[in-house]
């Protein structure tokens, strides 16, 4: 059961009778919604290309009356405004962005775009946003106060918060009472998991550049074999978490790319480590760091590299922390919509850039994960596991070649959530 706050937040009725009269016609529109959701899924673009994607997401809101729509916000973001008298702003993000992933799910409306996918669902997060941005203008009634919805580029590399910020988002457009954003996730529609605190973890992408001295193959007593130094680090990088002292959670570091030579009879002169390191405070994320430069230079030196190793940083992310009031006030405004909500114990280890909007603004901000497959794929056994906080075994997740959400579920159950969410502090 979700704890229960002494009071809510000022000026933040929670009415579900209220929320729920935004969502009165939804199902004569959700087709439309589940196609545009087909449509971008088709077309993806890379952080800071989405211009197609801007492009959909302003001749959508130029059918709906009422919106005030601004392009080009932080390269290729767009932001919209809808006001309707006295009351909070309320900024609903969605981040718009694919990956460099070919996709394998084998649906009629996979990408269009050799190497590129959506398989993070934020083609979802763009067609949630804007059938909520339906329903609160055929709505007027049923809420008071000023939306701003905001389609963020560029949350794939930890960058595209940070360029609205910087073309001054809070300047331009009304500042932000509180900062919601919602996060679709391979759980049955219908859940919603979230935390107050840190949410999800920091997270930096690590490039490492090892220099040896190439060489034949046939004469590999000449050379310094970047190769098998690399191959060295990747070993020793895996003992970090046995020596971290005890933490909850501990950091994760990944190798997710090893890059050295082209063809098999020739030693290489470099090798190309990409690492992924995810943290929960700022101590741990620094010792962290402290021991991988350690490691490298030390297996630089032990195999006589021709040069000290380069190390660097790039694609950060801020830890995102939910605000402990507004985070219980929406989960109880989402249950008592009818969904289901799970209180997560510790953190996500997955990263994002949402927080920054928060953190400049100086409001509280929430980001909560929600169901975006069939339920009927999910039995008891999986229930149960969901409710111990594991996901099933086999579970496709995000970033994988075969995520994709279920155009019938997750796009009706994340307009859902996200007027179940923003029609609490707007009832």
């Amino acid at each position: 059961m979700l704890p229960q706050p002494a009071t809510a937040p000022e000026n933040h009725p929670s009415d579900p009778a209220a929320q729920n009269s935004l969502t009165v016609d939804l199902a004569t529109h959700l087709p439309h919604w589940e196609e545009v959701y087909r449509d971008l899924h088709a077309h993806p673009e890379l952080a800071f290309e989405e211009r197609r994607t801007a492009a959909v997401v302003a001749s959508e809101l130029a059918r709906v009356q009422g919106w005030e729509v601004t392009e080009q916000v932080g390269g290729t973001g767009v932001v919209a405004v809808l006001r309707n008298g006295d009351g909070p702003a309320v900024w609903l993000r969605a981040d718009m962005d694919a990956l460099p992933v070919r996709e394998e799910t084998g649906l009629a409306h996979a990408s269009q775009r050799a190497g590129l996918m959506h398989a993070c669902g934020h083609d979802v997060h763009v067609a949630a946003l804007l059938g909520t941005c339906r329903q609160l203008a055929a709505h007027p009634d049923a809420w008071r106060g000023t939306v701003v919805a905001l389609f963020q580029p560029a949350e794939e590399v930890g960058r595209g918060a940070q360029a609205m910020l910087d073309d001054g988002v809070l300047d331009r457009f009304p500042r932000p009472s509180v900062v919601l954003g919602q996060h679709v996730g391979p759980l049955p529609a219908g859940l919603v998991i979230s935390r107050p605190g840190i949410v999800m973890a920091a997270a930096d992408s690590i490039r490492v550049t090892l220099h040896g001295a190439g060489a034949h193959a046939s004469t590999p007593h000449l050379a310094v074999d970047p190769i098998v130094m690399a191959a060295a680090v990747v070993l020793r990088l895996q003992t970090l978490s046995a020596r971290l002292a005890p933490l909850s959670p501990s950091p994760l570091l990944t190798i997710g790319a090893l890059h050295s030579g082209t063809v098999p009879n020739v030693i290489p002169h470099t090798a190309q480590l990409l690492c992924s390191l995810r943290t929960f405070d700022e101590q741990t994320r620094e010792s962290t760091l402290d021991d991988l430069r350690r490691i490298v230079h030390a297996e630089a030196q032990a195999q006589g590299a021709s040069r000290e190793p380069d190390i660097d940083l790039y694609d950060s992310f801020p830890p995102t922390v939910n605000d402990a009031d507004a985070t219980e006030f929406l989960l109880r405004a989402i249950t008592a919509d009818g969904t289901r909500a799970h209180v997560l114990t510790a953190p996500l280890a997955g990263s994002e850039d949402f927080g920054r909007f928060g953190v400049a603004a100086g409001c509280p901000s929430v980001m909560y994960h929600f169901g975006g497959a069939d339920p009927a794929g999910f039995d008891a056994d999986a229930i149960a596991a969901l409710g111990r906080g594991a996901l099933p075994r086999g579970t496709v997740m995000n970033h994988s070649p075969h995520y994709a959400p279920s155009d019938r579920h997750a796009v009706a159950a994340g307009i859902r959530h996200l007027l179940a969410a923003a029609g609490a502090w707007l009832g």
